[in-house]
């Protein structure tokens, strides 16, 4: 069975149906990327991704990493996919040219990055964090940390990483020991221990930049008084040439349930007191620039669990059409009758429609935030930048914990389809669902996400940027009501809109009176009928856009693929926003068990 990675008519439908990406080539800054432009890059990311690197996967999977004297070498197979990713400037696709970017607009980043993460997401850490990592340096570094560091990262000949988790502070990032001193000469020492480093230490480039939290001496508790330094594993000089090991030593990698093929690495610096680094932007103030990755790194985080999710869905549905077992369900009785592909079973169209209807609707998220990014770096216009910025920012937590959540669901949904076959590692689906479960816990774990979203996002600006987003749901269902196929889809979604708008004011209110604790214990279910709105926002989308073509009378070749899109939201959204409804019941009732429990009420001793 050949390998689909991401459907590539469901890619240039959200690209340039729903968000008409290529308009943005009306301006100067991205005048170069039409449409003609726009599918070459996309097909170029594709071809990479089908023929150099989907090939690793389940190589890299088998061989892992191996850690010896400090060093960790990555499977061979790594090496040829990892030339040609960056002789072809992906790493750094969004970038300017000025640095080895190729500044193309974000949404077309996300659809090559939809492929490449989909052929192998363990391999695409190393370039991932790597960007990530850039991206600090451009926006904190002085310009002689810019000259030195910036070319050579996004170009891949160096790499980078992200060093915020100690033994004792995980998630609790406030929590860390590890400490920095000024030299004589301006730069810092560093001394502590780091763990869970994805890419920490590897030999697939000649140097690994790591953007480090640490605290000044003398600086004040938790995060107030964190900052962010700058430490090469090799000490660059002022001409840019290679000096001395910097003191950064791999202590170990973890054995994981999943992206064997990506190292995640235990790091001691200055062990031996000669780690040294540089200080990124001001003092005390490193949670604020790590917020800058971080933020880049949770959309990134979506686009991973997405393209998992992506291939297993297409996976299945390509089994569900080949694999004959049992006789139609409605010639049960007939002992004669043939077996039929089990894609004619209804239990199993229902999974098939279950993640069907999801990967569409994250796609359309995903690409949509990007998307965002591009209008704010388009317009002249302050308030419309703000607005932009509002809506990505409430966005964030649904695109890395809600998309984790559902992506993991259709994971299991691919593995259930396939049987017993889907469980054994002969067939790719049981990689898909390991590789994918850690989506839901790095990068903040998903309760994070919704602790984030109803905390800090939802009163944000005094509620502005929920009222924008709702906004721009009002006017997709103003277009759907257009359409005889859409309009009681548009209905069912203005309802929960509404509903959605009540319950944030609940859970809002509830969160700022004495009762915070309930309130917090449903801010989980509050990110998923959140994300279910939104979901459903999307699918409604792409439905009214399909019913427009629909009516208008459509190539033949098409009505199937436009007909698919009406039935994936009639499916989502009067099969699947009913739980949503009764999830919005639950957040509004904030029934206290999960709170008042006491600790010995929980068992297990």
């Amino acid at each position: 069975m050949a390998q689909v990675i991401a459907d590539r008519r469901d890619v240039d439908f959200v690209l340039h149906e729903q968000l008409g990406v290529a308009s943005l080539s009306e301006n100067e800054c991205f005048e170069e990327f039409n449409k003609k432009t726009i599918d070459l890059i996309v097909n170029e990311a594709r071809n990479l991704a089908v023929k150099e690197i989907y090939p690793t996967m389940k190589e890299g999977d088998q061989q892992g990493c191996v850690f010896e004297n400090g060093q960790v070498q990555v499977p061979e197979c790594f090496r040829r996919p990892w030339k040609l990713f960056n002789e072809g400037e992906w790493l750094a696709m969004n970038e300017d040219p000025e640095w080895g970017g190729q500044g193309m607009p974000k949404a077309v980043g996300m659809a090559a990055a939809d492929y490449f993460n989909g052929s192998n997401y363990a391999f695409m850490m190393y370039a991932g964090l790597t960007h990530g990592a850039g991206k600090l340096v451009e926006a904190f570094g002085t310009e002689k940390l810019k000259k030195l560091f910036l070319k050579k990262m996004f170009t891949g000949q160096w790499t980078g990483t992200m060093l915020l988790t100690e033994p004792q502070a995980g998630s609790d990032v406030g929590a860390l020991e590890t400490t920095a001193v000024k030299n004589d000469d301006g730069t810092y020492a560093i001394t502590g221990n780091k763990i869970f480093i994805s890419s920490g230490e590897h030999d697939l480039a000649e140097n690994i930049i790591h953007p480090v939290l640490a605290r000044i001496e003398g600086a004040p508790a938790g995060t107030r008084g964190i900052s962010l330094f700058l430490v090469p594993k090799i000490w660059v000089n002022e001409d840019g040439s290679l000096g001395e090991p910097n003191d950064v030593v791999c202590t170990g990698i973890e054995e994981k349930m999943g992206i064997h093929a990506n190292a995640t690495c235990s790091l001691a610096l200055g062990g031996s007191g000669n780690c040294r680094g540089w200080l990124l932007g001001e003092e005390n103030k490193g949670m604020r620039a790590m917020f800058l990755m971080m933020n880049e790194a949770r959309l990134l985080v979506g686009m991973q669990a997405l393209a998992c999710a992506s291939s297993s869905y297409l996976n299945a549905v390509n089994y569900a059409r080949e694999r004959v077992q049992g006789r139609h369900l409605l010639k049960m009785a007939d002992k004669d009758a043939p077996a039929v592909p089990i894609i004619q079973h209804p239990d199993v169209r229902r999974q098939l429609m279950i993640m069907k209807s999801t990967i569409e609707g994250m796609r359309s998220l995903l690409y949509y935030v990007a998307f965002c990014e591009d209008r704010i770096r388009v317009s002249e216009d302050e308030a419309e930048k703000a607005k932009w910025q509002g809506i990505i920012d409430v966005l964030i937590p649904v695109a890395k914990g809600y998309v984790s959540d559902r992506a993991f669901e259709v994971c299991s949904h691919g593995v259930q389809v396939y049987g017993g076959y889907g469980y054994i590692k002969e067939y790719p689906q049981e990689q898909l669902l390991r590789d994918c479960r850690i989506t839901l816990i790095y990068e903040g774990t998903n309760g994070i996400q919704a602790m984030d979203l109803l905390g800090r996002k939802l009163g944000m600006n005094q509620g502005k940027p929920v009222m924008d987003l709702m906004g721009e749901v009002q006017k997709t269902i103003a277009e759907a009501r257009q359409y005889a196929a859409t309009k009681p889809l548009a209905d069912e979604v203005e309802k929960m809109l509404n509903k959605l708008g009540e319950v944030a004011m609940h859970i809002g209110a509830t969160a700022m009176s004495p009762k915070v604790l309930e309130a917090f214990a449903f801010a989980h279910p509050f990110l998923e009928v959140t994300g279910d709105v939104a979901m459903a926002w999307m699918l409604l989308w792409r439905a009214s856009i399909a019913a427009a073509k629909i009516e208008a009378g459509t190539k033949k070749k098409d009505v199937a693929f436009y007909e698919g899109q009406v039935k994936s939201a009639e499916f989502f959204i009067f099969s699947q926003l009913p739980v949503t409804f009764g999830r919005m019941k639950a957040i509004q009732n904030m029934n206290g068990a999960a709170v008042q429990i006491s600790e010995e009420g929980f068992g297990g001793k």
